[in-house]
């Protein structure tokens, strides 16, 4: 596909009762930012740039030995010598896995994951801690159905403090509890971001300052469960000119709208992990049913284009250099999801990723997704 390629609309998601209640909560919109406009905090020290520790990886062994180092082209991090002192991989169970990033220990912070899988298969977040000196990263991944099963993931965690200056973009994030509590938070602009539950499985997510009056930027999604199979995805987004709403919506294995926690991840003109340049080479891209500007960018200044359906091809020109990353999450009502059908290819300096959606009994379907890539430079 070429610049300004017209793409066809998926066939149409049809609405549920869940979904009318994500219309619903739409609606106060103007009381929540109210509520939250009175209560910023002071903006605290200045800092050149975000993040303040990060990494990322590819499990690309499901079955890892002991002390595995998955591939080291899609790994990196904020650590001293990152291509002597990797990433590392122990597998502690069917299905479970910790992933070891060295020397960036530390409170706080969100991490994402996305599955790289064919079969309807995905993979969760079950928790994060300091480990010594480094940051470990607990993954779960489940087939259809709920059973713990063996699979390749992308994972990346990342925690940002401060107000960037300059002030390139926007870029924020929240870890929250079922309750809706915010255990962690992060606004580039100084704010605070707010959380509340709309119902079992139902959460509204307000991030003042962020973003633009219309849809710009990108938005990623992960459930974060330590006992169940669980998956979490942007059911509704609402911008506005004082900053963006996103409605949160988790499943259960069983498909039906369950109570968990989760990260989500709001950036616009910035990488997935939170910078903005650099790095020189990073890029997303939301798919609605078409691909609105503000939220098809390449840091290049390139045109990212969008084929296929299951899988899509998202083409980014001109940004894949290596170590690198990619995150996939799923758009709209109802229990879809979305992964990976592969690991991303780079070609004369072009990266495609290759998303997949499934329905709730895991055939591969047309759907709405973000993606998101970037490389460590």
């Amino acid at each position: 596909m070429h610049a300004g390629t017209v793409v066809p609309p998926v066939r149409p998601v049809p609405a549920d009762r869940a979904f009318r209640a994500v219309r619903a909560l739409l609606l106060v919109l103007a009381v929540l930012a109210a509520l939250v406009g009175v209560s910023l905090p002071a903006a605290g020290p200045a800092h050149a740039a975000v993040p303040d520790r990060w990494g990322f990886a590819y499990l690309d062994n499901p079955t890892p030995p002991p002390g595995y180092v998955p591939d080291t082209t899609r790994q990196w991090g904020s650590w001293p010598s990152p291509a002597t002192n990797p990433v590392r991989v122990d597998k502690v169970g069917t299905g479970s896995y910790v992933v070891h990033f060295p020397l960036i220990a530390g409170p706080g912070g969100i991490a994402h994951v996305t599955a790289v899988a064919r079969t309807g298969s995905w993979c969760q977040v079950r928790g994060w801690a300091t480990a010594g000196s480094g940051q470990d990263v607990a993954v779960g991944c489940y087939r259809t159905g709920g059973a713990p099963e063996d699979n390749r993931f992308t994972v990346l965690y990342t925690t940002s403090s401060g107000v960037p200056s300059p002030a390139v973009g926007g870029y924020g994030y929240v870890f929250a509890n079922p309750t809706g509590s915010v255990v962690t938070q992060y606004n580039s602009t100084g704010g605070t971001n707010v959380v509340g539950s709309g119902g079992t499985g139902i959460w509204k997510v307000w991030l003042p300052g962020l973003g633009q009056p219309t849809q710009a930027g990108n938005l990623e999604v992960t459930a974060v469960d330590a006992a169940n199979g669980a998956r979490c995805k942007v059911a509704d987004w609402a911008p506005s000119t004082t900053g963006q709403t996103v409605i949160v919506n988790c499943y259960n294995a069983g498909n039906v709208l369950y109570n968990t926690r989760w990260t989500l991840s709001y950036s616009e003109k910035r990488a997935v992990h939170g910078p903005a340049l650099p790095p020189n080479f990073y890029g997303y891209l939301w798919f609605n049913g078409g691909v609105p500007g503000g939220t098809n960018f390449n840091s290049s200044g390139a045109v990212n284009t969008l084929g296929g359906s299951v899988p899509y091809t998202v083409n980014l020109p001109n940004i894949a250099v290596p170590s690198d990353t990619a995150q996939v999450t799923a758009f709209g009502p109802g229990p879809d999801h979305c992964t990976l059908a592969t690991p991303w290819n780079r070609s004369a300096g072009t990266v495609n990723l290759f998303p997949i959606c499934f329905n709730a009994s895991g055939s591969p379907v047309p759907s709405r997704f973000f993606t998101a890539y970037t490389s460590a430079s």
